[in-house]
C-alpha cells in the first residue's frame, strides 16, 4: 500500500478533490441508491425531507429559480432540479472552504482511489438500469396506431425522438447493449479505463440527444457525461503518455485491502451489486417480455383499428363543430384516441386519448381518461353489424350522442418496417 505522505499534492488539486468529493456525496447519496430497502427507506424519507427543506430555503433566500418549485417527477429538469443543483454547488463550495481551513493533509491518494471506485460503480448502475430496458425494447415503443395517425408537425421534439428510436428495435437494442457493455467493463479494474472511454461516448450521445430534442433529462445526462470524464481524468497522465507522447504508460495505482475479511467483503458486495442491478433486472424484464408476447385467450368485442366517423349525431355541447369526432382509433392495449379537441379526454398532440373497458353482456363500452381510473367519463352502448362497422349510442353527461363508424383501411408505410440495400428503392 502506498504511503499517503510520500507525494505532495498541489493546492489546486486538493481543492478540486475536496469540492468533487462533497458534490458527489450529495449527488450519489447512498440513501438514494438503497432507498427501497425496508430499514434504509425510513432514513431515505427523512433525508429527502431535510434536503427538500434546505433546497426550498436556498431557493427562497438565494437562488430564486422560481417562486414555487415544481418537484421532480422522473426528470431533473424541473425548477426544483435546478434549485437542487444550485444548492449542491453552493454547499460543496462552502464545504470545500471549511475543509481546506482545517485539513492539512499532503495528499488524498487513498481517498481519491475509493472515490473513483464509488463513482465507477454508480455509473455502472445507471448504465445497467437504462441499458437493460433498451435491450428489451421497453424504454421506447414502436409508434402506436394513434401516433401513426398524428401529423408529424404536431409532435413535440421529445416525442418525435422517442418514436425515432422506438421505430427501430435493432437500433434501440444496439444503444442499450452499448450501455450494458459500459456497466460490465466498469465492474473490473483491468477494463475500467476502456469502460470509461465507452461511457464518455455513450453518455455524450445521450446528452446531445436530450439537448437537441428538448428531452427533459438534460441535467442528469450532462452529469453522467461529466462523471465519465472524471473517471478518465484519474488516468489522464497514463493516457497522455500512451496516446500522445508515445511513452510507456505505468500501471495504475491500486490499493490492496490489508485484511482478509475486507477482501472477502469486497467480493460479497460486488456480487450483491451485480445481482441487484444486473441479474435481477435482466430476469424481471425477460419475464415481462414473455408476458407481453403471450396472446390473451379472451376475444375483444371491439376490434382494434382505425375507424372513420361516417355519421355524428349529437345534441347540446357535443354538437359544436370543434368537439365533433373525425375518426377514432382502438388500440390493442384497451386504449385509443379520437380526432377531436374535446378536453373531456386527455389531449396529446391534437388527439384525445382514452382508455376503455367493454362489457360484452350488456354491450356497452366505458371510456376513461386513463387505464388506472376507477371512474368512467361516460358509457355508451355499442353494436357491430360486421367487423367493419361500429355503432355507438348513449349520453355524454347530458348530451345525446349517436356515432356510426366504418373501418378505414389505412396503410402506413412507416409501420411496414421497410429496409432496402438499393437506394433507388428507398424513396
Amino acid at each position: 500500500m502506498q504511503d499517503e505522505t510520500a507525494v505532495q499534492w498541489p493546492l489546486w488539486r486538493k481543492v478540486i478533490f475536496r469540492f468533487t468529493a462533497i458534490y458527489l456525496g450529495f449527488y450519489l447519496s447512498f440513501l438514494q441508491w438503497m432507498g427501497n430497502l425496508p430499514v434504509i427507506s425510513t432514513f431515505t424519507e427523512l433525508y429527502n425531507e431535510v434536503e427538500k427543506l434546505l433546497v426550498e430555503w436556498g431557493n427562497h433566500t438565494i437562488f430564486h429559480v422560481k417562486d414555487v418549485l415544481v418537484p421532480m417527477g422522473g426528470s431533473g429538469d424541473t425548477s426544483y432540479g435546478y434549485a437542487q443543483l444550485c444548492f449542491f454547488a453552493l454547499a460543496s463550495i462552502l464545504g470545500t472552504v471549511i475543509w481546506s481551513v482545517f485539513d492539512r493533509r499532503k495528499n488524498y491518494d487513498k481517498a481519491y482511489h475509493w472515490l473513483m471506485v464509488i463513482l465507477r460503480y454508480y455509473i455502472a448502475m445507471i448504465a445497467f438500469t437504462y441499458g437493460l430496458i433498451k435491450v428489451f425494447g421497453f424504454q421506447m415503443s414502436f409508434p402506436s396506431l394513434s401516433q401513426l395517425a398524428t401529423p408529424l408537425g404536431d409532435f413535440l421534439p421529445m416525442r418525435f425522438s422517442w418514436l425515432f428510436i422506438g421505430y427501430s428495435t435493432p437500433y434501440q437494442f444496439f444503444s442499450g447493449a452499448a450501455e450494458v457493455l459500459v456497466g460490465i467493463l466498469l465492474l473490473y479494474r483491468r477494463t475500467a479505463v476502456l469502460g470509461a472511454f465507452l461511457a464518455v461516448g455513450v453518455f455524450l450521445n445521450v446528452a446531445v440527444l436530450n439537448l437537441c430534442y428538448d428531452i427533459p433529462v438534460k441535467l442528469f445526462s450532462i452529469h453522467m457525461f461529466v462523471f465519465s470524464n472524471i473517471l478518465l481524468l484519474a488516468d489522464a497522465k497514463r493516457l497522455l503518455n500512451f496516446f500522445v507522447l508515445n511513452k510507456p504508460a505505468p500501471p495504475t495505482l491500486s490499493f490492496t485491502l490489508p485484511e482478509k475479511w475486507m477482501r472477502i467483503g469486497r467480493i460479497v458486495l460486488k456480487t450483491a451489486f451485480v445481482v441487484i442491478f444486473a441479474v435481477v433486472p435482466f430476469y424481471s424484464m425477460y419475464q415481462s417480455l414473455h408476458q407481453v408476447n403471450v396472446v390473451s385467450p379472451t376475444n375483444k368485442p371491439i376490434t382494434t383499428g382505425m375507424f372513420e366517423v361516417v355519421s355524428f349525431e349529437a345534441g347540446g355541447r357535443m354538437n359544436e363543430d370543434s368537439l365533433r369526432w373525425k375518426d377514432i382509433v382502438f388500440e390493442d392495449y384497451n386504449g385509443g384516441s379520437i380526432l377531436t379537441t374535446d378536453t373531456l379526454f386527455r389531449q396529446r398532440y391534437n388527439r384525445a386519448y382514452f382508455a376503455y373497458v367493454t362489457d360484452s353482456l350488456k354491450q356497452n363500452i366505458s371510456f376513461k381518461k386513463r387505464s388506472g381510473d376507477s371512474l368512467s367519463l361516460f358509457t355508451l352502448q355499442y353494436s357491430m353489424p360486421d367487423t367493419n362497422q361500429l355503432l355507438l349510442k348513449g349520453k355524454i353527461n347530458k348530451d345525446s350522442l349517436k356515432v356510426v363508424l366504418k373501418r378505414r383501411r389505412r396503410n402506413f408505410q412507416l409501420a411496414e418496417r421497410q429496409f432496402h440495400w438499393l437506394s433507388e428503392d428507398n424513396r
